[in-house]
Formats: structure tokens, C-alpha cells, sequence
């Protein structure tokens, strides 16, 4: 069997996605041949995988980058359960890549994406809520634990991510992401807290309290992230938790103003997004970016943001769309829900005054859709039949088959451009002669060109940067920004690239690396205290 960590944390974005990832780069670099993996994700940004059948597949966005912290193309096995949440109540279920298509809730659990107002499930899907989740879970658990024993047969080390926090008392009983998947695999597990959130050793000492002996038993030590300031003024808190819990801290990893690319979560993004360099001609462009209560994949953005003179900023002010140079509706997990909300709070005015004055708008999957002049959704809302915002001479209809597919082609006079897909939602009817955006390798067509309103189903495809450049370009001189200009030089694959090696440069300079290698190669001390009371009794 191979060596392996699981990477738990005392809450959600704890810091638990970026330490994994600084894990793996630094044993890549190492030479071990080192994998990620994650049993269950939620999240709606998320990865197009190309699986063995030739298929495309779905993975956490972050489990995508952590594969490239290793040196490896994305696997559908590194993210084997992935939920997208269409609700507070629900979430689309993606096993091994695909969304599940058989029935999984009853009759009368309730009106929600995926289920019906007669309270049937939707045709084609499946969603999770807390009414079937003790069905569903045996299934899961067995994909999830099936594929992290394929990967530790075929690497040498698998450094595994948790969810949420292991100290979910009220989940315990049904988990196999957290301390169920450590006990399953006998994985020694650190836990990492962010100090900028407070209270980063009553988070660390409290979560181990609450955990039996036996899961207590696994938890190797901490990790503390997002540190600023003097060490020393620290120190003498790490030693009374580590005299208290009997467990080293491993590190402080410092706070790092560069870290905000593939962000796991659009709620991890501040409101200004990056770190915006100055501009390379005599104007910035700003960009504002409707920040959709089910936004997906907002990572398409960072392309942008890492242009030096574009501000990108996420926003749910009408007052800030008024004030933007370009708009973008970003990808949404429920178009319609999502276009009434858009409605509700005006922003729907202020996104069409932005387009009436001629000023650019371009709107990404969801957001695309949303320019429609009307959308038929029997299947992700179904609401039916509703008006879109009638800005662009297309029909929009839902299709119980997901796409989810990578895809090649050209823009702009040939500029090669790449990208994915992941949509229910098509153009079920256009006229005839609306310019598209894009153009696939195979000739079809894509999206829509219309003036300053612009839209396709393609995500990712700022990262060509021939395309992102020109589209730049074109946008500024839709708002009059003619003393834009876009940097020659920008790589956004390179940009990534640096960010995985600044994972594992904090890793390796502020993380007691030995220690580590000896956790993840001969598992966890057998001398670790039992920290009172422990969990509580079930019931």
C-alpha cells in the first residue's frame, strides 16, 4: 500500500485545497510519483475530464488543480463523488464524472432544483437532498473508497483532502470524506485552521476534543494558514496546544496576497478579484462581474484579472454595473432561478441600460442563456417556459443530458481558441444571421456576436491568450476606453504555473517537511493522547 495524508480542516476554505496542493508540488518535486484525491466535493466549479471511454466527466475544480501541482492530467478518480448545489436544500449528484440520471427522491420531498413542483424528481437527474442521503450514501462511499484504493495501487504517495471540518458531530455516523475515509484507509490526517478568522486554537484544540478515540488516534498534528505578523507573538500558543493535545504544530504557512488563482469557491474570492497591475497604456478597464447566488465556475474570470490594467470586481450592485466598462454574466447552477433573483434586485434594469448604451456585455453558459429571448426549462427548474432578458435573438431549451465535453476551436479571424462545457441548456432556435463567437474545429458555430452584446456556453476560453487579448480589445473600444491596451506578454498558463510553485516553495520553507515525509510514509505516531470528552454519545 502506498504512503498517504488526509488534509482535514476546522472549517470549509480552512485552507485545506491549497495545502493539499503545496503538498503535492512539493513531493512532485521530490520525485514521488504523488496523486490527489478528494471522496466527496461540493462545489459548482468544476473540471471537465476526458475519462477512458473518451467521455467527458466532471471533478472539483480543485482536484483539477491539484493534479496539476503533480504533474498529472486531471483523473475522474480524484474527485469520485462531486455535488453541485442547485438549492440550499439540494445538489445535483456527479458520480465518477456523471451527473446520475435514475430517480433518487420519492414522491413529496418538496419543490427544488431537480424535483418538481408535484414533488417528483426531474427527468434525467438526480439530486441529493437530507430526505434521501441514507439511500444514496452506501453507493457513494463505496465509489469513493473503490477509487482511492485504484490510486494507492498505482501511486506512491495519495494526499488526500477532507471537507468541511471532521468534528460535523451530527454527520459522523454517515462520513467517508472526513475521519470515515481515514478510518477506512488508515490515513494519518493533520488539520489545518485559518488565524484570520480567530479563535485558530480553541478551532484546532476543540476539534480534536469532539472526536472518539479512535479518530483521534489518526489526527497527527495541525497546520496553521493565513498567518500575518511576528511569529514570535504566536509561538507560545503553539506550544500550549501542542502541551494540551500532545500533538505538533507542523507549520504556519504566511498569508499570501498571490494565492487567489482556482479559487475552490467564488465565496473565497474578495470582491476584487487579483491583483490588478498597473496599466500598459493610459486607461484601465473596469469589468464587473454579477456575482449570481449559484454562480459556477467563476474561475473563468481570472484569466482576465491577471491582465494588467483590468479590474475585475464581483458585485451584486446595480449602482457598480452602471459604473462598469464591460459586464459579465458569469455561469449559473440554475439559469432561471438565478434571472428571477437578477430581476428582484434590479439588477436586471441595470444590465439592460448597460447594454442599451452600447457598452459591452458578455454572458458566460448560465449567463448566456439569460440574454435569451426566452428559455424552456422542464428540466433543471422547470418553471417551463420564461422571458429571458431579450438581448440576444435566440431560444434557449434544457435537455435532461448534460454536456460536459472540452472543445477546441477559432474566434476573432482564426485566434485558436480551447475550452469546456457543462450545460443542460441549448440554443434550441436562433436567427439565422446572428454572428457567432466562436467557431468549433469541426465548423459548427458557437454563441452569439451581436454589437456589444456577446455570449457563448464555452468556460475557460480566456485562458488562450490570443483570445482573451483581442476580446480585451474589442471591449475597451465598445466603452471608449481607447487608452486601453492590452500587455503582449501575459501567459495565464504560465501564471498558474507560478502559483503551484509558490504552493510548494510555502510548503518547503515553512512546514517541517521531514516530519511530514515521515507521516505520510509510516502513518500516524501509535503514542497520540485521547483529548476529553470526545465525541458525544449517538442519540
Amino acid at each position: 500500500m502506498s504512503g498517504g495524508l488526509l488534509v482535514a480542516g476546522t472549517t470549509s476554505d480552512a485552507g485545506k485545497s491549497v495545502l493539499t496542493a503545496g503538498i503535492c508540488r512539493w513531493l512532485f518535486r521530490r520525485g514521488v510519483k504523488v496523486a490527489p484525491f478528494k471522496a466527496q466535493n461540493m462545489s459548482n466549479n468544476s473540471a471537465v475530464v476526458v475519462g477512458p471511454d473518451g467521455r467527458g466527466g466532471e471533478i472539483g475544480r480543485a482536484q483539477a488543480m491539484q493534479a496539476a501541482a503533480c504533474g498529472l492530467a486531471p483523473d475522474l478518480r480524484f474527485n469520485p463523488v462531486l455535488l453541485k448545489p442547485g438549492s440550499d436544500l439540494s445538489s445535483q449528484v456527479v458520480l465518477l464524472g456523471e451527473a446520475l440520471r435514475e430517480p433518487a427522491a420519492p414522491p413529496g420531498v418538496g419543490t427544488q432544483p431537480g424535483v418538481g413542483a408535484d414533488g417528483t424528481p426531474a427527468p434525467g437527474t438526480t439530486s441529493i437532498t437530507a430526505t434521501n442521503f441514507r439511500t444514496l450514501r452506501p453507493r457513494l462511499a463505496r465509489t469513493a473508497f473503490a477509487a482511492l484504493a485504484e490510486l494507492r495501487a498505482e501511486y506512491d504517495v495519495v494526499i488526500c483532502e477532507g471537507a468541511g471540518s471532521p468534528a460535523e458531530i451530527n454527520l459522523r455516523d454517515t462520513d467517508y470524506v472526513n475521519m470515515g475515509l481515514a478510518r477506512h484507509a488508515a490515513l494519518p490526517t493533520i488539520v489545518v485552521a485559518d488565524i484570520d478568522r480567530g479563535g485558530v486554537f480553541a478551532s484546532l484544540f476543540g476539534t480534536v476534543a469532539l472526536l472518539d478515540a479512535a479518530d483521534q488516534a489518526l489526527i497527527a498534528g495541525f497546520v496553521i494558514n493565513k498567518f500575518r505578523g511576528d511569529l514570535g507573538l504566536l509561538q507560545p500558543g503553539i506550544d500550549m496546544l501542542g502541551n494540551v493535545t500532545g500533538r505538533p504544530t507542523y507549520g504556519v504557512l504566511p498569508w499570501d496576497r498571490d494565492l487567489w488563482l482556482d479559487a475552490e469557491d467564488s465565496l473565497a474570492y474578495d470582491r476584487l478579484l487579483g491583483r490588478p497591475a498597473s496599466p500598459r497604456g493610459t486607461e484601465w478597464l473596469d469589468v464587473a462581474v454579477v456575482r449570481l447566488p449559484r454562480i459556477s465556475n467563476a474561475t473563468d474570470l481570472e484569466a482576465l484579472a491577471t491582465e494588467p490594467g483590468v479590474r475585475v470586481r464581483l458585485t451584486v450592485e446595480p449602482g457598480e454595473v452602471a459604473a462598469a466598462d464591460l459586464v459579465v454574466l458569469p455561469g449559473t447552477k440554475s439559469t432561471v432561478d438565478d434571472l428571477a433573483w437578477l430581476r428582484r434586485t434590479g439588477l436586471a434594469d441595470a444590465v439592460l441600460a448597460h447594454a442599451a448604451a452600447g457598452r459591452p456585455l458578455l454572458g458566460i453558459c448560465g449567463g448566456f442563456q439569460m440574454l435569451s429571448r426566452v428559455i424552456h426549462d422542464e428540466v433543471e427548474s422547470r418553471r417551463g417556459t420564461v422571458e429571458g432578458l431579450g438581448l440576444l435573438p435566440i431560444e434557449i431549451a434544457f435537455d435532461p443530458r448534460k454536456t460536459v465535453t472540452r472543445s477546441v476551436g477559432t474566434a476573432f479571424d482564426s485566434l485558436p481558441v480551447h475550452g469546456y462545457e457543462i450545460h443542460h441548456g441549448y440554443v434550441s432556435d436562433t436567427d439565422p444571421g446572428l454572428p457567432p463567437l466562436l467557431t468549433y474545429a469541426d465548423g459548427r458555430t458557437e454563441g452569439a456576436n451581436l454589437g456589444a452584446v456577446l455570449g457563448t456556453h464555452w468556460h475557460g476560453a480566456f485562458e488562450s491568450d490570443g483570445f482573451r487579448r483581442r476580446f480585451l480589445t474589442e471591449a475597451a473600444r465598445l466603452a471608449g476606453r481607447h487608452g486601453f491596451q492590452v500587455a503582449p506578454d501575459t501567459s495565464f498558463a504560465a501564471a498558474r504555473e507560478r502559483t503551484l510553485d509558490l504552493l510548494g516553495d510555502l510548503v518547503e520553507e515553512h512546514l517541517d517537511t521531514d516530519a511530514l515525509w515521515r507521516l505520510v510514509d509510516g502513518g500516524p505516531p501509535a503514542d497520540l493522547p485521547f483529548i476529553p470528552p470526545g465525541a458525544p454519545p449517538a442519540g
